[in-house]
């Protein structure tokens, strides 16, 4: 359950960091806004570190991780504020949110069924595969306009 809790907490966020990341761009740009972006995400982490693990993780544990391109997700986050910004403007909060979360099951139950990236592997399911259909289908639907 709590688990379920943070997971809405976090789709929360990201709706409305798209919204607020948007309404910058507009008086700003693209890149300078998720240059902020990134730059205040790195401040808020940093200072998290410092008071609640600084000591517990040294630093050099990230030149440790086994598989190096799991460092990227950083230079990915920033592609992902790129996206959603960008899609937010073209399509509205509404419909770009549906879009990005049904890819994110997409591409989610892809890398469980496929065992990707260190992921489990999970056998293939039919009612995940008419679930992740469904969802698609909501997005043909939510953007149906008579």
């Amino acid at each position: 359950m709590w688990g379920f809790l943070i997971a809405c907490i976090s789709g929360a966020l990201m709706s409305i960091q798209g919204v607020f990341n948007t309404g910058v761009t507009k008086e700003t740009g693209t890149w300078l806004t998720n240059c902020f972006v990134q730059l205040t995400a790195f401040l808020v982490c940093l200072v998290f570190f410092l008071f609640t693990e600084q000591g517990k993780v040294p630093i050099g544990d990230l030149f440790k991780v086994e598989h190096k391109y799991m460092l990227l997700g950083g230079a990915i986050g920033a592609f992902i504020t790129l996206t959603v910004i960008q899609s937010m403007s073209s399509l509205g909060p509404a419909k770009a949110i549906l879009a990005i979360v049904v890819t994110q099951v997409l591409v989610g139950y892809l890398i469980e069924l496929f065992g990707l990236f260190g992921v489990e592997k999970v056998p293939f399911s039919m009612s995940k595969l008419i679930g992740v259909i469904i969802a698609i289908a909501g997005i043909v639907v939510f953007k149906w306009e008579s």
